[in-house]
């Protein structure tokens, strides 16, 4: 029984929160109404005791959902990348969660793997070491391939962790109605929006397959970038509960004192780091959406090696089009343009004043070119942007919101390894050479033929879609009894064109 499971846990969570100082922050930062408070502090208070006391040196919101173990430590991971749910002050509080829990036992981790694998150990592997690192939902241990000697790096979710993932995931969505039902207007919550979120994040990251697939496209996409380097996927020791990748030696990006000491130049890194975010963003539509210093190193040869390919970001290529005018439109400093493409795109409504919202778009971007270089922050920007095309009647675009994250998170790791690094500077060729390659007439050819294609696809199709518009016209058109013969051409034509444009509409969209 899902029901009385579902009660208990909320109102430890509740205690939890309420213990660690973390429920008012919470109900602040989601704007929650006076009925959901009062709810929230009846499951909480009278509890307290049953809540878990947690590391006092944490901050509250990040101090109550490591104590309360990784799903919610998963579920703030995720919330950090929604600022337009929770506010930029606990978003900025989440972001520094850390999943780093106990490791299971090699013992385990070895069943588990043949299990999975269908294999004995020993057959696969010659050396399989204990847990190198261990976070919510997997580890990750060091082995040496049987057949080639090879080093690898084999990843192993933890035993049981779909399960104990379902029954809390299950208590969110209760959660969630039951702030449905206290607070159906309240702004920001969304919560059943919110909870679906995460439960996708979550079945994705459960099933090592999916990551697995994320990592050989992204490798697809960057196989030809300079000084940038992913460990392959050894696909014939990967299924849904194992991943096995080559193993990746290589100084942590956030190492500044060993990066010196091999030599690396650090304002290189730097740059390269955010260029390379940007060409996969802008370029493949297709970027790491978790570049911290921990999923990233470098490798003698000064190549930077990315892994952990569990949350990326996808956008799609029209978009990509409409943000780089937007970010170009700021570099240059031309507010009237960045207003008018959003006005293209149909971000802003059409019943907006479009001279308007170029004045609050220059109070966004000037504030920020009037700062120090070393100050300057393309994140920051994003934010700010998204604040004013809110109140101008901007609907929440996810994708977006998870490429404004992940800026935050690239330009931290370059000012770590750079703090005078001027981003603008950086980013400038890498938008502009996207911008000549996506916009202009080689791009609207390349875009025709595209469509032509799509038509010619269409094409044996285009007589029966006819035929059968006409016939449904004229079965329409056709009066009782005699008469209806000097109305069927006309019909038969207008429904010829109008399945002619039904077509058009589908290559075109």
């Amino acid at each position: 029984m899902r029901g009385p499971h579902n009660i208990i846990r909320l109102i430890r969570t509740g205690a939890t929160l309420e213990r660690t100082g973390a429920m008012n922050v919470v109900l602040e930062a989601f704007e929650a109404p006076r009925s959901l408070r009062f709810v929230a502090h009846a499951l909480g208070k009278p509890f307290q005791w049953l809540g878990y006391k947690g590391d006092p040196n944490m901050p509250p919101a990040t101090r109550a959902l490591t104590a309360l173990g990784p799903a919610y430590i998963k579920f703030g991971q995720v919330l950090s990348t929604r600022p337009d749910v929770v506010g930029n002050e606990l978003a900025e509080q989440l972001r520094v969660l850390q999943d780093k829990l106990p490791p299971f036992s090699r013992t385990e981790a070895m069943a588990e793997v043949e299990k999975e694998l269908g294999q004995p150990v020993t057959e696969m592997f010659s050396d399989f070491s204990e847990p190198i690192a261990a976070a919510s939902i997997a580890q990750v241990h060091k082995a040496k391939l049987t057949s080639t000697g090879e080093d690898v790096a084999v990843k192993v979710l933890r035993p049981g962790i779909e399960r104990a993932f379902r029954k809390d995931v299950d208590a969110f969505y209760f959660a969630a109605r039951i702030v449905q039902l206290f607070a159906p207007g309240a702004r920001r919550l969304r919560p059943m929006e919110v909870i679906e979120h995460f439960d996708g994040v979550v079945r994705g990251e459960l099933d090592l397959r999916l990551e697995s697939s994320a990592a050989s496209e992204y490798a697809a996409n960057t196989k030809d970038d300079t000084g940038f380097w992913l460990p392959p996927v050894v696909w014939s020791l990967s299924a849904r509960r194992v991943m096995t990748l080559s193993w990746a030696d290589g100084i942590a990006l956030g190492k500044n004192a060993a990066l010196d000491a091999a030599g690396h130049n650090r304002s290189d890194l730097a740059e390269r780091v955010l260029r390379l975010f940007l060409m996969h963003a802008l370029r493949d539509g297709y970027f790491h959406a978790d570049m911290h210093q921990g999923n990233l190193k470098v490798a003698a040869n000064g190549d930077i090696i990315a892994y952990d390919y569990g949350i990326m970001g996808h956008i799609d290529e029209y978009t990509r089009r409409v943000y780089a005018e937007i970010l170009f439109g700021f570099i240059r400093r031309d507010y009237k343009r960045v207003a008018e493409v959003h006005f293209e795109a149909g971000y802003v409504p059409a019943n907006q004043d479009v001279d308007e919202f170029a004045r609050a778009l220059r109070a966004v971007g000037e504030p920020i070119f009037g700062m120090n270089a070393t100050h300057i922050s393309m994140g920051r920007l994003l934010s700010y942007l998204f604040e004013v095309t809110e109140r101008f009647g901007m609907e929440t675009r996810t994708e977006l919101i998870l490429l404004q994250r992940t800026m935050v998170v690239v330009e931290g790791v370059a000012r770590s390894l750079d703090p005078h690094m001027n981003i603008w500077e950086v980013a400038r060729p890498v938008v502009e050479d996207y911008i000549k390659k996506s916009i202009g007439p080689r791009a609207a050819l390349r875009d025709f033929g595209k469509t032509a294609m799509v038509l010619a696809r269409f094409g044996p199709r285009l007589p029966a879609l006819v035929e059968n518009a006409l016939i449904a016209q004229t079965h329409k058109d056709e009066p009782q009894g005699s008469g209806f013969l000097p109305m069927l051409l006309p019909a038969s034509v207008g429904a010829a064109v109008g399945a002619a444009a039904v077509l058009l509409v589908i290559a075109l969209s």
